[in-house]
Protein backbone atom coordinates (compact mmCIF):
# COMPACT_ATOMS: atom_id res chain seq x y z
CA UNK A 1 0.00 0.00 0.00
CA UNK A 2 1.40 3.49 -1.14
CA UNK A 3 1.45 6.03 1.21
CA UNK A 4 -0.87 8.25 -0.15
CA UNK A 5 -3.08 5.17 -0.01
CA UNK A 6 -2.28 4.72 4.14
CA UNK A 7 -3.36 8.40 4.31
CA UNK A 8 -6.86 7.73 2.70
CA UNK A 9 -7.49 4.88 5.00
CA UNK A 10 -6.78 6.73 7.58
CA UNK A 11 -8.29 9.65 6.50
CA UNK A 12 -11.69 7.65 6.08
CA UNK A 13 -11.40 5.95 9.84
CA UNK A 14 -10.72 9.30 11.39
CA UNK A 15 -14.19 11.02 9.90
CA UNK A 16 -15.67 7.60 10.63
CA UNK A 17 -14.88 8.12 14.52
CA UNK A 18 -16.22 11.98 14.07
CA UNK A 19 -19.32 11.30 12.75
CA UNK A 20 -20.08 8.06 15.44
CA UNK A 21 -18.74 11.36 17.71
CA UNK A 22 -21.38 13.68 16.84
CA UNK A 23 -24.26 11.05 16.55
CA UNK A 24 -23.43 9.75 20.12
CA UNK A 25 -23.08 13.87 21.50
CA UNK A 26 -26.59 14.69 19.44
CA UNK A 27 -28.22 11.12 20.88
CA UNK A 28 -26.72 12.03 24.68
CA UNK A 29 -28.31 15.91 24.17
CA UNK A 30 -31.62 14.54 23.24
CA UNK A 31 -31.81 12.02 25.81
CA UNK A 32 -31.10 14.56 28.48
CA UNK A 33 -33.58 16.96 26.99
CA UNK A 34 -36.16 17.54 29.80
CA UNK A 35 -37.89 19.65 27.02
CA UNK A 36 -38.47 16.65 24.89
CA UNK A 37 -39.47 14.66 28.04
CA UNK A 38 -41.79 16.50 28.96
CA UNK A 39 -43.59 17.08 25.06
CA UNK A 40 -43.17 12.91 25.33
CA UNK A 41 -45.10 12.92 28.64
CA UNK A 42 -48.06 15.39 27.73
CA UNK A 43 -48.76 13.62 24.95
CA UNK A 44 -49.04 10.37 26.57
CA UNK A 45 -50.99 11.83 29.79
CA UNK A 46 -53.32 13.74 26.26
CA UNK A 47 -53.72 9.91 24.97
CA UNK A 48 -54.96 8.48 28.10
CA UNK A 49 -57.17 10.93 28.84
CA UNK A 50 -58.95 11.18 25.46
CA UNK A 51 -58.98 7.53 25.81
CA UNK A 52 -61.05 8.10 28.97
CA UNK A 53 -58.91 7.70 31.56
CA UNK A 54 -58.45 10.86 32.76
CA UNK A 55 -56.88 11.90 36.10
CA UNK A 56 -56.48 8.09 37.48
CA UNK A 57 -52.94 7.63 38.99
CA UNK A 58 -50.22 6.83 35.71
CA UNK A 59 -51.92 9.64 33.76
CA UNK A 60 -51.82 11.91 36.71
CA UNK A 61 -48.56 11.17 37.37
CA UNK A 62 -47.24 12.08 33.90
CA UNK A 63 -49.01 15.47 33.80
CA UNK A 64 -47.03 16.35 36.99
CA UNK A 65 -43.63 15.28 35.75
CA UNK A 66 -44.01 16.32 32.62
CA UNK A 67 -45.20 19.56 33.40
CA UNK A 68 -42.14 20.01 36.09
CA UNK A 69 -39.95 18.72 32.85
CA UNK A 70 -41.03 22.15 31.27
CA UNK A 71 -40.23 24.24 34.20
CA UNK A 72 -36.95 22.89 34.51
CA UNK A 73 -35.48 23.30 31.08
CA UNK A 74 -37.17 26.95 31.59
CA UNK A 75 -35.67 27.73 34.85
CA UNK A 76 -32.19 26.53 33.25
CA UNK A 77 -32.65 28.12 30.07
CA UNK A 78 -32.73 31.94 31.71
CA UNK A 79 -29.64 30.80 34.36
CA UNK A 80 -27.46 30.21 30.93
CA UNK A 81 -28.71 33.52 29.10
CA UNK A 82 -26.20 35.74 28.02
CA UNK A 83 -26.40 39.05 29.91
CA UNK A 84 -27.29 37.19 33.39
CA UNK A 85 -29.64 40.07 33.78
CA UNK A 86 -31.49 39.29 30.47
CA UNK A 87 -32.10 36.02 32.19
CA UNK A 88 -33.14 37.30 35.52
CA UNK A 89 -36.11 39.90 33.76
CA UNK A 90 -37.24 37.19 31.56
CA UNK A 91 -37.69 34.73 34.49
CA UNK A 92 -39.35 37.49 36.29
CA UNK A 93 -41.87 38.26 33.68
CA UNK A 94 -42.88 34.67 32.80
CA UNK A 95 -42.79 33.52 36.66
CA UNK A 96 -45.53 36.37 37.20
CA UNK A 97 -47.49 36.27 33.85
CA UNK A 98 -47.95 32.24 34.06
CA UNK A 99 -48.58 32.50 37.85
CA UNK A 100 -51.69 35.04 36.87
CA UNK A 101 -52.76 32.59 34.11
CA UNK A 102 -52.71 29.82 35.88
CA UNK A 103 -55.01 31.30 38.55
CA UNK A 104 -57.11 32.93 35.76
CA UNK A 105 -57.78 29.64 34.46
CA UNK A 106 -58.22 27.67 37.76
CA UNK A 107 -60.74 30.32 38.69
CA UNK A 108 -62.48 30.90 35.17
CA UNK A 109 -61.27 28.08 33.32
CA UNK A 110 -64.43 25.70 33.85
CA UNK A 111 -66.85 28.17 32.70
CA UNK A 112 -64.66 29.39 29.35
CA UNK A 113 -64.66 25.66 28.43
CA UNK A 114 -67.96 24.32 28.30
CA UNK A 115 -69.04 25.12 25.16
CA UNK A 116 -66.42 23.03 23.32
CA UNK A 117 -66.52 19.31 22.65
CA UNK A 118 -64.88 16.81 25.41
CA UNK A 119 -61.38 16.20 23.58
CA UNK A 120 -60.73 20.01 23.77
CA UNK A 121 -61.97 19.84 27.43
CA UNK A 122 -59.60 16.84 28.12
CA UNK A 123 -56.84 18.26 26.67
CA UNK A 124 -57.08 21.45 28.60
CA UNK A 125 -57.74 19.09 32.01
CA UNK A 126 -54.01 17.96 30.80
CA UNK A 127 -52.52 21.40 30.38
CA UNK A 128 -53.81 22.77 33.47
CA UNK A 129 -53.03 20.16 35.32
CA UNK A 130 -49.21 19.84 33.79
CA UNK A 131 -48.71 23.87 34.37
CA UNK A 132 -49.02 23.87 38.06
CA UNK A 133 -45.69 22.01 38.85
CA UNK A 134 -44.13 24.08 35.84
CA UNK A 135 -45.10 27.26 37.49
CA UNK A 136 -44.36 25.90 40.89
CA UNK A 137 -40.66 24.86 39.81
CA UNK A 138 -40.51 28.36 37.92
CA UNK A 139 -41.59 30.43 41.24
CA UNK A 140 -38.92 28.41 43.29
CA UNK A 141 -36.02 29.18 41.20
CA UNK A 142 -37.03 33.01 41.43
CA UNK A 143 -37.03 32.55 45.34
CA UNK A 144 -33.64 31.49 44.93
CA UNK A 145 -32.48 34.60 43.08
CA UNK A 146 -33.84 36.53 45.61
CA UNK A 147 -32.55 34.36 48.04
CA UNK A 148 -29.05 35.03 46.22
CA UNK A 149 -29.38 38.68 46.13
CA UNK A 150 -30.50 39.22 49.64
CA UNK A 151 -27.46 37.68 50.90
CA UNK A 152 -25.04 39.49 48.76
CA UNK A 153 -27.17 43.07 49.59
CA UNK A 154 -25.61 44.29 52.85
CA UNK A 155 -21.36 44.00 52.23
CA UNK A 156 -21.04 46.43 55.33
CA UNK A 157 -21.96 43.80 57.66
CA UNK A 158 -20.92 40.84 55.77
CA UNK A 159 -18.62 41.08 52.91
CA UNK A 160 -20.11 39.54 49.66
CA UNK A 161 -18.90 35.56 49.72
CA UNK A 162 -15.79 34.68 46.84
CA UNK A 163 -15.91 31.79 44.47
CA UNK A 164 -12.97 29.78 45.98
CA UNK A 165 -9.73 30.10 44.46
CA UNK A 166 -6.53 28.07 42.52
CA UNK A 167 -3.67 27.42 44.40
CA UNK A 168 -0.28 26.57 43.51
CA UNK A 169 0.37 22.93 44.79
CA UNK A 170 2.75 22.28 46.99
CA UNK A 171 4.30 19.92 44.80
CA UNK A 172 4.85 22.76 42.55
CA UNK A 173 3.17 20.71 39.44
CA UNK A 174 -0.19 21.97 39.18
CA UNK A 175 -2.87 24.23 40.38
CA UNK A 176 -5.45 22.83 43.38
CA UNK A 177 -8.80 24.51 44.34
CA UNK A 178 -10.61 23.21 48.07
CA UNK A 179 -14.46 23.65 48.18
CA UNK A 180 -17.33 22.26 50.19
CA UNK A 181 -19.08 19.34 47.78
CA UNK A 182 -21.95 16.81 47.65
CA UNK A 183 -21.20 13.53 46.21
CA UNK A 184 -24.48 12.84 44.14
CA UNK A 185 -25.11 12.02 40.64
CA UNK A 186 -27.18 14.69 38.74
CA UNK A 187 -29.32 11.31 37.68
CA UNK A 188 -29.74 10.71 41.31
CA UNK A 189 -30.69 13.93 42.23
CA UNK A 190 -33.08 14.18 39.07
CA UNK A 191 -35.06 11.08 40.13
CA UNK A 192 -35.26 12.50 43.95
CA UNK A 193 -36.79 15.73 42.54
CA UNK A 194 -39.61 14.09 40.37
CA UNK A 195 -40.32 11.65 43.26
CA UNK A 196 -41.15 14.81 45.92
CA UNK A 197 -43.34 16.25 43.04
CA UNK A 198 -44.79 13.09 42.51
CA UNK A 199 -45.87 12.19 45.54
CA UNK A 200 -46.40 15.61 47.40
CA UNK A 201 -48.09 16.65 44.61
CA UNK A 202 -50.33 13.44 44.84
CA UNK A 203 -50.59 14.37 49.11
CA UNK A 204 -52.09 17.96 47.72
CA UNK A 205 -54.98 16.37 45.53
CA UNK A 206 -55.63 14.36 48.57
CA UNK A 207 -55.32 17.34 50.88
CA UNK A 208 -57.98 19.27 48.48
CA UNK A 209 -60.29 16.40 48.05
CA UNK A 210 -60.22 15.96 51.87
CA UNK A 211 -60.81 19.60 52.53
CA UNK A 212 -63.44 19.87 49.83
CA UNK A 213 -65.39 22.55 52.06
CA UNK A 214 -62.77 24.58 53.53
CA UNK A 215 -61.11 24.79 49.58
CA UNK A 216 -64.27 25.35 47.83
CA UNK A 217 -64.96 28.66 50.49
CA UNK A 218 -61.52 29.67 50.19
CA UNK A 219 -61.32 29.68 46.27
CA UNK A 220 -59.46 27.01 43.84
CA UNK A 221 -56.92 29.85 43.44
CA UNK A 222 -56.20 30.65 46.74
CA UNK A 223 -55.94 26.62 47.73
CA UNK A 224 -53.56 26.04 44.90
CA UNK A 225 -51.18 29.05 46.91
CA UNK A 226 -51.63 28.00 50.09
CA UNK A 227 -50.87 24.31 48.76
CA UNK A 228 -47.54 25.61 47.59
CA UNK A 229 -46.70 27.76 50.55
CA UNK A 230 -47.78 24.54 52.81
CA UNK A 231 -46.30 21.61 51.38
CA UNK A 232 -44.28 22.63 48.08
CA UNK A 233 -41.89 25.42 49.98
CA UNK A 234 -41.44 23.51 53.58
CA UNK A 235 -40.74 20.17 51.08
CA UNK A 236 -37.90 22.24 49.03
CA UNK A 237 -36.01 23.54 52.33
CA UNK A 238 -35.83 20.42 53.90
CA UNK A 239 -34.68 18.88 51.00
CA UNK A 240 -31.41 20.81 50.63
CA UNK A 241 -31.30 21.63 54.11
CA UNK A 242 -30.99 16.80 53.70
CA UNK A 243 -28.74 16.65 50.82
CA UNK A 244 -26.42 20.07 53.02
CA UNK A 245 -25.70 17.77 55.96
CA UNK A 246 -23.96 15.30 53.38
CA UNK A 247 -21.36 18.27 52.71
CA UNK A 248 -17.62 17.28 52.07
CA UNK A 249 -14.43 19.02 51.94
CA UNK A 250 -12.84 18.46 48.49
CA UNK A 251 -9.90 19.15 46.61
CA UNK A 252 -9.60 19.11 43.27
CA UNK A 253 -5.84 19.27 41.63
CA UNK A 254 -4.96 19.33 38.06
CA UNK A 255 -1.23 18.13 37.64
CA UNK A 256 1.20 18.08 34.97
CA UNK A 257 0.18 14.39 34.09
CA UNK A 258 -3.02 13.40 36.15
CA UNK A 259 -6.10 14.95 38.16
CA UNK A 260 -5.85 14.51 41.86
CA UNK A 261 -9.72 14.28 43.45
CA UNK A 262 -10.17 13.89 47.01
CA UNK A 263 -13.21 13.71 48.67
CA UNK A 264 -12.96 13.55 52.30
CA UNK A 265 -10.02 11.46 52.87
CA UNK A 266 -10.59 9.26 49.88
CA UNK A 267 -7.83 10.09 47.44
CA UNK A 268 -8.41 9.32 43.46
CA UNK A 269 -5.76 9.47 40.96
CA UNK A 270 -6.53 9.80 37.56
CA UNK A 271 -3.63 10.24 34.35
CA UNK A 272 -4.68 12.11 31.62
CA UNK A 273 -4.24 9.50 29.31
CA UNK A 274 -6.83 7.49 31.01
CA UNK A 275 -8.99 10.11 31.71
CA UNK A 276 -12.58 9.12 29.54
CA UNK A 277 -15.17 11.91 30.78
CA UNK A 278 -14.72 15.45 32.47
CA UNK A 279 -17.36 17.96 33.04
CA UNK A 280 -16.73 21.13 34.85
CA UNK A 281 -19.98 23.83 35.73
CA UNK A 282 -19.01 26.72 37.44
CA UNK A 283 -21.96 28.03 38.43
CA UNK A 284 -26.04 27.42 39.67
CA UNK A 285 -27.60 24.90 41.82
CA UNK A 286 -25.83 22.55 39.50
CA UNK A 287 -22.04 23.72 40.08
CA UNK A 288 -20.20 20.80 40.06
CA UNK A 289 -17.41 18.54 38.49
CA UNK A 290 -18.24 14.93 37.22
CA UNK A 291 -15.26 13.03 36.47
CA UNK A 292 -14.92 8.85 34.87
CA UNK A 293 -11.26 7.40 34.39
CA UNK A 294 -9.01 4.86 35.89
CA UNK A 295 -11.72 3.13 37.86
CA UNK A 296 -13.23 6.61 39.09
CA UNK A 297 -16.57 7.98 38.40
CA UNK A 298 -17.47 10.75 40.53
CA UNK A 299 -19.84 13.29 40.84
CA UNK A 300 -19.76 16.20 43.04
CA UNK A 301 -21.94 19.18 43.07
CA UNK A 302 -20.68 22.12 44.58
CA UNK A 303 -23.81 24.40 43.86
CA UNK A 304 -26.06 22.64 46.49
CA UNK A 305 -23.35 22.57 49.61
CA UNK A 306 -23.10 24.16 52.49
CA UNK A 307 -19.97 26.80 52.42
CA UNK A 308 -17.94 28.54 54.77
CA UNK A 309 -18.29 31.75 55.46
CA UNK A 310 -17.13 33.89 53.11
CA UNK A 311 -16.84 31.67 50.41
CA UNK A 312 -19.70 31.13 47.46
CA UNK A 313 -21.22 27.83 46.41
CA UNK A 314 -19.23 27.78 43.22
CA UNK A 315 -16.10 26.60 41.39
CA UNK A 316 -13.91 28.95 39.53
CA UNK A 317 -13.09 28.63 35.99
CA UNK A 318 -10.98 25.96 34.49
CA UNK A 319 -7.24 27.19 33.90
CA UNK A 320 -5.66 27.76 30.69
CA UNK A 321 -3.05 25.47 31.04
CA UNK A 322 -5.68 22.43 31.96
CA UNK A 323 -7.40 23.20 28.45
CA UNK A 324 -3.73 22.54 26.74
CA UNK A 325 -2.81 19.25 28.35
CA UNK A 326 -6.62 17.72 28.31
CA UNK A 327 -6.26 18.19 24.49
CA UNK A 328 -2.88 16.93 24.62
CA UNK A 329 -3.90 14.09 25.96
CA UNK A 330 -6.47 13.29 23.27
CA UNK A 331 -9.62 14.62 25.17
CA UNK A 332 -12.08 16.67 22.84
CA UNK A 333 -13.27 20.20 24.30
CA UNK A 334 -17.35 21.75 24.26
CA UNK A 335 -18.46 24.32 25.99
CA UNK A 336 -21.86 26.15 26.97
CA UNK A 337 -22.51 29.07 25.46
CA UNK A 338 -21.68 30.91 28.54
CA UNK A 339 -18.53 29.08 28.99
CA UNK A 340 -20.08 28.18 32.25
CA UNK A 341 -19.74 24.53 31.20
CA UNK A 342 -16.62 22.99 30.06
CA UNK A 343 -16.66 19.25 28.94
CA UNK A 344 -13.97 17.07 27.99
CA UNK A 345 -14.39 13.38 26.50
CA UNK A 346 -13.13 10.82 24.61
Amino acid sequence: MTRSQKTGVISTTEGTTADARVRTTVTRKLVRNPLLWGAVLLLAAIGFTLAGDDLSFFPFLLMLVGGWCFGFAFVNATFDMVPARNGVILHVIVAVVLGVLVASVIEFGGDLLDPFPDAVRGVAVVLQMAAIPAVGWIWLGLLSRVTDLLTRRDPKKRPPPVTPDWEREESGDGSIVRFPAIELRMRTLTQAIVAIVVVFGLLGVVALIALDDIAMRMGPRIAVILLGIVIGLPVYLAFTTILRRRTETCTVAFGNDELRVRVGTALHTIPFRDLEFLRWRTRSDYARIEVRGAGADLSLVAGLAKPPRGLSAELPALPKRVYRRLELAGMTLEKSRRDEVVTFQR
